[in-house]
């Protein structure tokens, strides 16, 4: 199906039955769909825009440490999820060249948010930041990362 990614939309011929939808909702769908770890871990992806995204994360006793708090790496994980899905919310692929986190409060079982801000695009690199907190909005760890933007368009 050709894509326009200028104006967010598929171009869907008058006789077909697929309905119109926005390039958004098609992203979206793309990380639901192939980000099995991501799915495996429990994290639902809530929003995507241009450059951004939002997604959540219920812990379970199995998130958590030997000490009973979340373990880093889940709380990577969650952050990770929604900066690939703001960097290739553009349409272009863009993969990590770099990543890191900060951990700023301990998270037991509760329900996490994290949210990747776009901080500059260019060609080639593009930059976010993205912030993990809880329901009572704690900041639980920020997360930077870049990525190289490659020359191929998103398969949606």
């Amino acid at each position: 199906m050709p894509v326009d990614l200028y104006c967010n939309c598929w171009y869907i011929p008058l006789f077909s039955p697929v309905k119109w939808r926005p390039k958004m909702d098609r992203i979206k769908d793309f990380f639901r769909q192939k980000d099995a770890f991501a799915a495996s871990c429990g994290i639902e992806l809530l929003e995507v825009g241009e450059g951004t995204a939002t997604a959540k994360l219920e812990l379970k006793k199995d998130h958590l440490n030997s000490v009973g708090v979340a373990h880093g790496g889940i709380i990577f994980t969650l952050a990770d999820f929604v900066f690939a899905a703001a960097s290739n919310s553009h349409g272009t692929v863009a993969v990590a060249i770099n990543a890191n986190i900060q951990y700023l409060k301990a998270a037991k079982e509760e329900t996490l948010y994290a949210r990747a801000t776009e901080i500059s695009c260019g060609r080639k690199i593009a930059s976010y930041n993205i912030e993990v907190t809880n329901e009572a909005q704690d900041k639980i760890a920020v997360f930077q990362g870049m990525v190289y933007r490659k020359d191929a368009q998103l398969e949606l």
